[in-house]
This record gives C-alpha cells, sequence and structure tokens, in this order.
C-alpha cells in the first residue's frame, strides 16, 4: 500500500516525504500543476497532480492509499484574499479528510501549527493544553488553521477519523524554496539585510526533526491528540546573532518598537494593495504576532512519541548552509 503526503514539494512536505522514502514506504505525492519540484529530485516518488481546492483530484489521490499525511496549507502572513486562504486550508482540509474516511485510509496524520495553540499568562512556554480561540488568533493564517484544526477533531469524533494532529513551531533547516517567511528572515539576515530587531522570541527546530516527528506521530501518537514538535526557545536577537556568526556577518544592534514596526507594515502593506506588490517584508499580522515571545513546550512528543529535536544552533547552521548553496549571501 502507499503512503500519501500533500504539499509533498513544500519545506515541511519534502522533509516528510524523505523520511518515508527512506523508511522504505512507497509514497505518492500531492502536487498541484506548475509546482516547483526541485524538493523531489533524486526521490522515488509518485506523483498525483492536484490541488486541495478540486474534490475529484482528492479522491483520485486518496485511492489505494493506507496512510495520509497532510503538510499542505497556504502559508503567508500577508494575503490580499483571504477567502482563498480558508477555502485552501479549512475547507480543503474537511474534503480531503472525508474522501480519506471514504477510500479507507487507515491511518491520518495532520500538520497544524503551534498557531492554534494559546499563550501562558506569566511568559513560560505553551504547550498543548494552553487554551486559546478563535478570537485569540490574529489574521488568517492563524484563524483558518484554527479552524482546520478544528475540523479534524469533529471527524475524528463524529465520524472516528484515524487522524493524530502534530503543531510544529518554527522548522529551518535545507530546502525551504519558496521560502516560509522564517526562511526568508534567514535568508535576509545571511544577506545583512536586517538593520534592527523587535523584542520578540520564536521557538527554532530542524525541519527533519519535524519530520521525525510526523512519522513518530503516525507510529505511537493517540488519535485525536495533538503534538508539539518544536525544538529551542531563542530571542530573535539571538537567532540573529547565531545567523550572523554563521556567517561571517554582523547582527544588527538596533531594537525598535513594535508600534513603530507596526506603522511601518501598515504602509507596506497599503503599497501593496495598491500597487499589486510582493508581500511585504514587514506584515501586519507578525509584527502583531511578535509582541508575544512564542515559546513552546515539547514535552508531550518526547514523553508519549520520543520526539528528540537536536539543538537550535545545529537548525540554523543546516539554514544558512542551504540558503548560501542556493544562491543567498555566497
Amino acid at each position: 500500500m502507499k503512503t500519501l503526503v500533500t504539499g509533498g514539494t513544500g519545506f515541511v512536505g519534502a522533509a516528510v516525504v524523505r523520511k518515508l522514502v527512506a523508511a522504505g514506504r512507497k509514497v505518492r505525492a500531492l502536487v498541484r500543476p506548475g509546482s516547483d519540484l526541485r524538493n523531489l529530485s533524486g526521490l522515488t516518488v509518485e506523483v498525483a497532480r492536484g490541488d486541495l481546492l478540486d474534490p475529484v483530484s482528492l479522491e483520485l489521490a486518496v485511492k489505494g492509499c493506507d496512510a495520509l499525511f497532510h503538510v499542505a496549507a497556504d502559508y503567508r502572513l500577508y494575503v490580499p484574499n483571504p477567502d482563498a486562504m480558508y477555502r485552501t486550508n479549512v475547507e480543503g482540509t474537511r474534503v480531503l479528510l472525508s474522501a480519506a474516511l471514504a477510500a479507507g485510509v487507515r491511518r491520518i496524520v495532520y500538520t497544524s501549527s503551534v498557531a492554534t495553540l494559546g499563550h501562558t499568562p506569566d511568559g513560560s512556554p505553551a504547550d498543548e493544553e494552553s487554551p486559546s480561540g478563535l478570537d485569540d488568533m490574529i489574521g488568517p493564517y492563524k484563524r483558518s488553521k484554527y479552524l482546520a484544526e478544528e475540523v479534524v477533531r469533529e471527524l475524528v469524533r463524529k465520524e472516528g477519523l484515524p487522524a493524530v494532529i502534530v503543531n510544529p513551531s518554527t522548522p529551518v533547516g535545507p530546502g525551504d524554496v519558496k521560502p516560509t517567511p522564517t526562511g526568508r528572515m534567514i535568508a535576509d539576515a545571511v544577506m545583512g539585510r536586517i538593520p534592527a530587531y523587535v523584542d520578540t522570541g520564536l521557538n527554532i527546530v530542524h525541519v527533519d526533526d519535524v519530520a521525525e516527528g510526523h512519522i513518530l506521530a503516525f507510529e505511537r501518537g493517540r488519535t485525536g491528540e495533538r503534538y508539539i514538535l518544536g525544538g529551542t526557545d531563542m530571542a530573535l536577537r539571538e537567532i540573529l546573532e547565531a545567523i550572523a556568526a554563521l556567517s561571517g556577518g554582523h547582527p544588527p544592534r538596533l531594537r525598535l518598537p513594535h508600534g513603530l514596526v507596526l506603522s511601518a507594515a501598515y504602509l507596506m502593506e497599503g503599497w501593496a494593495r495598491a500597487f499589486g506588490g510582493a508581500e511585504p517584508r514587514a506584515t501586519v499580522d507578525s509584527v502583531r504576532m511578535s509582541k508575544r515571545r512564542m515559546f513552546y513546550s515539547s514535552g508531550k512528543a518526547m514523553r508519549e512519541l520520543g520526539y528528540a529535536p537536536r539543538p537550535a544552533q545545529e537548525a540554523l547552521r543546516d539554514a544558512v548552509a542551504w540558503f548560501r548553496g542556493n544562491g543567498c549571501g555566497g
């Protein structure tokens, strides 16, 4: 039997594909027409053309598969048309998982995000039980991932969906071809394009450890449960200092107040909307999120799954090396 991976050409999805292929699994990757296939180069993978907005393609993709890793998502922190993101992340998830149920898929891992989790009152690392609601979600991406996770939970409760949920924190490492918002920050830092920073923090994890966490969740996770797949909590200043040391550059020394950066983000987004530009370097949602340090505990995954992420320094080293080897700051 085969394993279907959605988002198999993406950053996390391709890392999951590599792990599955290395383990001897027959893998089918759901790939949108026109997708960049570099992350699948050299891998023995069946490619299924389709889209989360195309129900027929999803029915064909899950046919003959006994396992599903639903990794695909629209991950952007600036979207001119939020409705498209909701259709992909929420309704696309509902249609895909319903098709998987009908096809008799026996085990599913759904890739959510720590974006769906709450924060602790004292600022300590949040975990899977940290309370959150839709009103706590900042921006279309976080809201759509929260609603998609609710879809998964509903299908588990009402339809017996055999799914486990994983919540990656901030993956970095090789293969970030798009790149992700975090990958773009690393690339910019390598090239000396970040002159200042704000007081915030992220949980940094190697993308290959996130992929390994997916496999562990598939093998050992409890149906209906969610597991944070994180690594090391780091202040943004520490991250930029580590990147500078790895790339031979100089870290920014100027710390900007959130209010000033937020004002700049509004101006950048206004310009992008007026003139159809690319995603701004600073988005309103990303600045609003940065007011809290996004720190998380992977204790549950470590206890129940045997998850063991490597130090963040190694993840950042591999990310810097990959970006420099792919035309960034070489």
